[in-house]
């Protein structure tokens, strides 16, 4: 069991994986260990030095928008809830999440748009949560420290713009840099956009919508 063990670490650790999970292990009459069951997950940020791994992937197998989410760079998590999430941040994104909860909501996605929410960005995001169809309404809370919150609001009413028609509510908390320039952008843009400046007032009116 002792070599078992230490090939199993050894495996782990080099195929930079995030998960190895034996279930079960067999043990012969003739004190065999056998791995009977396995699963593996592999960190893709670790692919580019596993290029025989990477070859073997099949992104048919995949969530479709996962997939697309990260050809263009962005880091999303379908989930099976009913409010979609665009955020800045991991930390940030797991705050919102606990938040939709308290508001009686479930997130329907972990999205993290990154440092740079330009109208691009942002658009592609919209589109990526608008193909769920579960999603009731879309609660954007982006904290303006690298990138300022003025820049992002911009970037959501340029977004919007272009997409044309989006049938869901959208609720904005931008905190941070010139958030206050942000939330008149948005407030003054005749969009069908709530503006929120406290975590209260998001939960508040996620639970407003959703009603």
């Amino acid at each position: 069991m002792t070599k078992f063990v230490s090939s199993l670490y050894t495996a782990y650790v080099k195929s930079d994986s995030s998960l190895f999970e034996i279930n079960p292990v067999l043990k012969t009459s003739d004190d065999r260990v056998i791995a009977v069951d396995a699963k593996v997950t592999i960190d893709d940020n670790a692919l580019f030095r596993h290029k025989d791994y990477e070859a073997l992937r099949d992104l048919r197998e995949e969530n479709p928008v996962e997939v697309e989410a990260k050809a263009v760079g962005l880091s999303y998590v379908d989930l099976d809830g009913n409010v979609g999430c665009m955020v800045n941040g991991a930390g940030l994104a797991m705050a919102t999440m606990d938040l939709i909860k308290q508001a009686g909501g479930d997130p329907a996605n972990f999205l993290d748009v990154g440092g740079t929410a330009d109208a691009e960005r942002v658009e592609i995001a919209f589109n990526l949560i608008l193909k769920d169809p579960n999603v009731k309404a879309i609660l954007v809370n982006i904290f303006g420290g690298i990138v300022r919150c003025d820049r992002v609001a911009q970037g959501i009413i340029d977004a919007y713009k272009s997409i044309g028609s989006i049938e869901v509510p959208i609720i904005v908390r931008l905190e941070g840099t010139n958030a206050d320039i942000a939330k008149k952008l948005i407030d003054d843009s005749g969009l069908d956009v709530y503006s929120v400046i406290e975590f209260q007032e998001a939960a508040d009116k996620v639970q407003e919508v959703l009603a």
